[in-house]
């Protein structure tokens, strides 16, 4: 298969041709010639106004609910998904049944997401069964290609078990990733602890609860001398922590939702269930501190949490909905929306952070090498609407609101994905 890319801004940091505007002639998946007015024929032949390549994005935290819960998700439509929203990889996170927590559940993911568009990673569980109390096989899923470890959105409560997996990945030097919250604080809150929250009668989740694990995490991981990764990061003092501990040469990461950017507190007064999750979303001081973090380069990344859950999982009342919201198809053009970071920052956290953390290299945009390429316009504007949703579920807050910045497709293992 051949594929001719025209006028397309190439935004690769690491790629010679970055900030030119060229045409990119791609052969059987391996990038043949960029160049001005390339005149060679193509069985495919990409020509969109304000188009920009970059290398493929990475997302490093999502749940395709297979096996198990494909009712929700399968990897299948979740690839689509992310194909969608201009992702060539994905790590999936262990929350399945059975969970991700064997070498053999770790091959299925793999062998079976093969033949897919997006190459997906599965993180390994840390614990058996991601219940915390024993650790899992965790260096047979790395040989069977876990890419990262973590219990999901099952936060490791116990320091003892946590040590012991910040030791383990040192050997293969892979990563650990945590959703910083500490269930013994404010384990029946439904949304953020505060002045709405007892405006609208809900039970809170203090900020506490995750800057308490922060803080002892980062400590554990300077104990160990290894990799961490913090995801779904939502307050000042978190980030003040982190901060911190970068300065002090700890080796920590962070990454927040584009869905925490976007929204506060202040938006559950409709108790839209779409809007529940967790960690909750914050007052509008600390979504607005998270911005500053974006911008000032404390955040590594940003990582979409995409959750789906079944229509009958939201269509109820607020205390029995389910947590989380789909975020692959959206992640973009909500962050670009907000016009929080040039671009080229984008790409560089979106390609080329998010690969350091799995230590992974990124792929470049140059002759002789590799098409992992995300296409895409940040220019215009579109109504989000469910007919753009690939994913199986539909639980997203962002149907009917105008975003700015749409991707045109991917091109990944000698696929081709355009959106149409």
């Amino acid at each position: 298969m051949t594929i001719l890319i025209k006028g397309a801004l190439i935004t690769d940091p690491n790629s010679p041709h970055n900030g030119n505007k060229k045409d990119i002639f791609i052969e059987n998946g391996i990038i043949r010639q960029i160049g001005y007015n390339l005149s060679v024929k193509a069985d495919t032949t990409i020509n969109e106004k304000d188009c920009h390549a970059s290398p493929g994005w990475v997302d490093l935290f999502a749940n395709f609910c297979d096996p198990g819960k494909e009712h929700k998700e399968s990897l299948e439509t979740g690839a689509a998904a992310a194909a969608a929203g201009g992702f060539t990889e994905v790590l999936v996170i262990p929350n399945t049944n059975p969970a991700i927590h064997t070498k053999a559940q770790v091959e299925y993911i793999v062998q079976k997401a093969k033949a897919l568009a997006v190459t997906i990673h599965p993180i390994g569980a840390v614990t058996k069964n991601i219940e915390g109390k024993d650790l899992a096989e965790m260096y047979d899923m790395y040989n069977s290609g876990a890419k990262a470890f973590g219990d999901g959105t099952n936060t490791i409560q116990s320091s003892g078990l946590l040590i012991k997996a910040l030791q383990y990945v040192k050997t293969v030097d892979a990563v650990v990733i945590q959703v910083p919250d500490d269930k013994t604080i404010g384990s029946g809150g439904l949304m953020n602890e505060g002045i709405v929250s007892t405006r609208l009668g809900l039970p809170g989740k203090p900020a506490i609860a995750e800057e308490i694990m922060i803080a002892r995490d980062i400590k554990l991981a300077r104990y160990a001398a290894s990799k961490l990764h913090f995801t779904g990061v939502t307050t000042k003092k978190s980030l003040e922590y982190v901060k911190r501990a970068k300065e002090a040469g700890i080796n920590v990461t962070c990454s927040v939702t584009p869905y925490h950017l976007f929204f506060c507190d202040e938006d559950l007064q409709s108790y839209d269930t779409n809007l529940k999750v967790n960690p909750p979303l914050r007052t509008k001081e600390e979504m607005m501190a998270l911005r500053d973090a974006l911008k000032s380069g404390v955040m590594d990344c940003i990582a979409t949490h995409h959750q789906p859950q079944h229509w009958d999982d939201k269509t109820c009342e607020f205390e029995y909905a389910q947590y989380g919201m789909i975020g692959l198809e959206t992640a973009f053009a909500v962050t670009n929306s907000l016009n929080l970071i040039p671009i080229e920052k984008w790409v560089e956290m979106m390609a080329v952070n998010s690969r350091k953390i799995i230590n992974e290299p990124a792929p470049v945009i140059k002759e002789g090498e590799k098409a992992n390429i995300t296409l895409f316009n940040p220019n215009t504007e579109f109504e989000f609407t469910a007919s753009h949703i690939k994913s199986k579920s539909k639980n997203s807050p962002f149907i009917g609101k105008t975003l700015k910045g749409k991707v045109i497709g991917i091109i990944n293992k000698e696929h081709l994905f355009l959106n149409a």
